[in-house]
């Protein structure tokens, strides 16, 4: 059995220990032994293979009201401190030390590819080209508070000090006291938002982590990228090359989200021009106090006569451009006179000055001063700009449509909404090649429709590098993408911006294909969009729509046609995946999801949903942000020139054939069975996680409905909690079982072996099973759930995870789940004692906050424990939803 590497269990022991004299000095001995004796209840019991966990039950069931808080926070913090010493451990670098998941070098990456035929000019022109854009969303899925997380943070540094092995006692004494005052902070901080943060919170948070942790990241990557494609091609990268870029939704996502206004979108774009300006004079302060030099190019002298100083006169005046841009933001985001007469608006005014120092420091001999500091600036300013991040916008298609159609019935063209789709499009071209403005002077629109205007104006009010994507959810004809240009183009917008059409659900998969084709056949449009264009896939209500193998083998499929239609009419494609951090919405370890995409889908260029927790995870700090940078750069770049081979007709017939059963399957209980949604609402703590203060978006799209009307993210959190992890099985169950009887496990075994595609949904599905725990989802059925009927669908669920495991089981060849990645099944192992104890008490809680809510009042400490038992049990999980 793989045990933890001895570093690692170090760590993870010191920090348990800090936290265990911090919860000894407040609330004191007494608790601290409560915790212990509990923890070592829950231990004996895991010990026990069929074990009840009735002696872990029959402690917490004499805790007192006054113990509850404090034991449930003592679990939760332990959890958050594993997780913050699993990923320390993930980037550590101490001498002779090989971390469990440090990623492939580009060096190692550019070697395999050489020796499968890619030659060095191609590899330098795949990689100059390379387009892969992270996408900030502010789904709220990051349970721990900024407060908090900044103090991890800072733990991460500690753990990184004593990792020399030069310390003096008195300094690893010193760091072990700033570590140990660190875990009581902790200890002593409220661990949950008790507001909801405003959609400008969320976009302030964005803003932090590229601050934080991205600034510093992105130069030291690009002269990782920049060596070794100089070692393995002879040429580095061009100068103004981007091969990452950062968007954000955080203050663009209006699709269901009332809080997020034009108001809001303008005060985002303000406050990122505001952060970039500062960020920058920062760096500029830094290049002056470096750039001493007296020996000019005549380029650079003919801008500014003949100086002492040249480089420093240069940035001078760079520097007071910034700090008008700054003022000017700061003036007109708080509603006052600002001036705009000095202001930096677009990129070039930025990266000119910046380059004319670079390229006059080379000419001089003086490369190895231009090659440093300034160097990274220049790589920053032509990946962050002045925007800082390019905010894409996302709305429904029918609040397009709405707007369009109130125009069309004040001008007394008829009704709009009624009109067929080639009516639609024959409106809608003749008024985009016309000139006349559509909008009516003394036309008042409804406040709905008044938004929609109002946020096109904010949004054509910006330059081109703060704009990502207009994303439009639930499109699904060419009049929807027209709709959005046309209303951009009557606000004034002068360039044009990519307007993304968003399939999610099912039956939008399945007809993105012949929706593509009929805007590709517009020549207006090919000419509009400049033979380049970027098209959503949604992984989250697909999934939720029709279960996760149809909705993976769907995804799948609509990728490769949409391809291929694209290249009918040469028209580069970019797809942009809306991934979860679960695998119920699509989630999973990077490289492996990119490399399983369709062959010739990931064409040079990539744009991906980074959301909540995993943000945090993957670009929390500097060193963990390199890492995700090179392992998405090397997995793009291989996709592209290695990609996958084709499928073979007999694993495609496979897929139909599975995916048939599994939907059927998945439909049958979701949507057909009446005790389905009363069953979910009282064995999950579904109808609690309102109070959780998430994010700014409601959880659900309408007020009331059922399942449907759920968003993914509290879909899979309410499973996650207690341990069903329904969304991410249910019909492969029956799809795999069928199979199985059926003679059919040597195809799927092939299709294993040979189809990454295949492969890696297997893998993601063995390790959502290894979350997975019949043992606690039959507690809080028992606790929760006191309907008969009800109760004989939770045994038929449970029968059928179970009987998922054993075909997972059959078809790998294995004893046990995760025989594969033993450091993962371990970490899952370490983690139990600790949430084990969460989830029992939640179940409790549960009971009690319901029962207490029937009376009218819910006592304070049952909420707020059975708030903290929510977060611990995320962390446990290392995600939510």
């Amino acid at each position: 059995m793989t045990e933890l590497h001895p570093d690692l269990r170090e760590n993870v022991r010191l920090l348990g220990e800090l936290l265990g004299h911090s919860i000894q000095r407040q609330p004191g001995r007494k608790v601290y032994d409560l915790i212990e004796e509990i923890r070592a209840a829950a231990k004996a019991d895991r010990r026990q293979e069929s074990g009840s966990g009735q002696n872990l039950v029959s402690l917490l069931g004499k805790l007192g009201d006054e113990e509850l808080l404090p034991v449930t926070r003592a679990f939760n913090q332990f959890l958050n401190l594993a997780n913050l010493a699993e990923q320390y451990h993930g980037i550590r670098r101490k001498r002779g030390h090989q971390a469990d998941l440090m990623v492939e070098s580009f060096a190692e990456v550019f070697e395999r590819l050489s020796a499968g035929g890619v030659d060095a000019e191609e590899l330098h022109h795949q990689v100059s080209r390379m387009r892969i854009e992270f996408v900030l969303t502010a789904h709220p899925t990051e349970v721990a508070r900024r407060t908090l997380i900044m103090k991890y943070d800072e733990m991460s540094e500690c753990l990184a000090s004593l990792d020399h092995d030069d310390l003096m006692p008195a300094e690893r004494n010193e760091i072990i006291d700033r570590l140990s005052r660190l875990v009581t902070e902790a200890w002593h901080t409220d661990e949950i938002r008790h507001q909801r943060p405003t959609a400008v919170d969320e976009a302030k948070w964005g803003f932090a982590v590229i601050e934080n942790s991205l600034w510093q990241a992105l130069p030291k990557f690009m002269r990782s990228l920049d060596q070794s494609l100089q070692d393995a091609s002879g040429k580095g990268l061009p100068l103004d090359a981007t091969p990452v870029k950062i968007a954000s939704w955080m203050g663009g996502d209006r699709d269901g989200n009332p809080n997020v206004t034009h108001k809001v979108t303008r005060e985002v774009f303000l406050l990122g021009r505001w952060m970039a300006a500062d960020l920058f004079l920062r760096d500029i302060q830094a290049l002056r106090a470096e750039l001493s030099m007296w020996q000019a190019s005549d380029e650079l002298k003919q801008q500014i006569g003949d100086q002492r100083e040249p480089y420093r006169m240069v940035l001078a005046g760079l520097r007071d451009r910034l700090i008008a841009t700054r003022d000017w933001a700061e003036a007109s985001i708080n509603g006052e006179t600002a001036d705009a007469s000095n202001i930096l608006f677009n990129n070039e005014d930025l990266t000119g000055p910046l380059e004319l120092c670079y390229r006059s420091l080379h000419e001089c001999g003086l490369g190895a001063i231009a090659d440093g500091p300034l160097l990274d600036t220049i790589r920053r300013a032509w990946t962050f700009g002045l925007p800082l991040i390019r905010l894409d916008v996302r709305q429904e298609a029918d609040r397009h449509a709405e707007a369009v159609a109130e125009m069309v019935e004040f001008l007394g063209q008829g009704d709009y909404l009624s009109w067929p789709e080639e009516e639609r499009q024959r409106f809608l071209l003749t008024e985009l090649q016309g000139r006349r403005p559509l909008i009516p002077r003394d036309w008042e629109p409804s406040d709905n429709v008044l938004e929609v205007l109002r946020t096109c104006e904010v949004v054509a009010g910006q330059p081109p590098e703060a704009l990502g994507s207009y994303v439009i959810s639930m499109a699904s004809s060419p009049s929807d993408i027209l709709s959005v240009i046309l209303l951009l183009r009557e606000a004034g917008m002068k360039h044009p911006m990519r307007v993304v059409p968003l399939f999610e659900t099912l039956d939008d998969l399945r007809n993105a294909p012949d929706s593509m084709r009929a805007l590709y056949d517009l020549a207006w449009y090919r000419e509009y969009c400049r033979e380049r264009q970027e098209v959503m896939i949604g992984y989250s209500d697909s999934a939720k729509d029709a279960g996760q193998m149809m909705a993976a083998w769907a995804q799948y499929q609509a990728q490769e046609k949409l391809t291929e239609v694209a290249n009918q009419y040469d028209i580069h494609l970019t797809l942009f995946h809306g991934r979860g951090g679960t695998v119920g919405r699509g989630g999973g370890p990077a490289n492996r999801a990119i490399l399983s995409q369709p062959p010739g889908s990931v064409n040079g260029s990539f744009r991906i949903t980074e959301q909540g927790e995993m943000i945090r995870f993957k670009f929390g700090l500097p060193r963990l942000a390199i890492q995700s940078l090179t392992l998405y750069t090397s997995a793009v770049l291989e996709a592209t020139l290695a990609p996958p081979p084709q499928p073979e007709p007999a694993w495609r017939e496979a897929m139909d054939w599975l995916t048939e059963r599994s939907l059927r399957a998945y439909r049958d209980v979701v949507r057909e069975n009446p005790d389905f949604v009363p069953y979910f609402r009282q064995v999950t703590p579904e109808t609690a996680l309102g109070k959780l203060a998430l994010g700014s978006r409601p959880a659900r799209r309408k007020p009331t409905g059922g399942v449907e009307s759920l968003r993914a993210i509290p879909w899979i959190f309410a499973w996650t909690q207690m341990r069903l992890m329904l969304p991410s099985w249910l019909g492969s169950d029956v799809a795999l079982g069928a199979a199985l009887e059926t003679g059919r496990l040597p195809v799927l075994q092939e299709m294993i072996r040979r189809w990454p595609f295949f492969r890696t949904y297997i893998d993601m599905l063995e390790m959502v099973l290894a979350k997975s725990d019949l043992r606690i989802a039959s507690y809080y059925e028992k606790t929760l759930v006191s309907d008969e009927t009800l109760k004989k669908l939770g045994e038929d669920l449970r029968a059928r995870l179970q009987s998922c495991i054993d075909h997972v089981l059959t078809i790998k060849e294995q004893q046990h789940l995760l025989e594969a990645e033993p450091v993962f099944a371990h970490s899952l192992r370490v983690r139990n004692p600790y949430t084990d104890p969460l989830h029992y008490l939640q179940a409790e809680l549960l009971r009690r906050d319901r029962e207490s809510e029937d009376q009218g009042k819910v006592p304070e400490t049952v909420e707020r424990a059975l708030k903290v038992t929510m977060a611990g049990i995320s962390a446990g999980m290392r995600n939510t939803g």
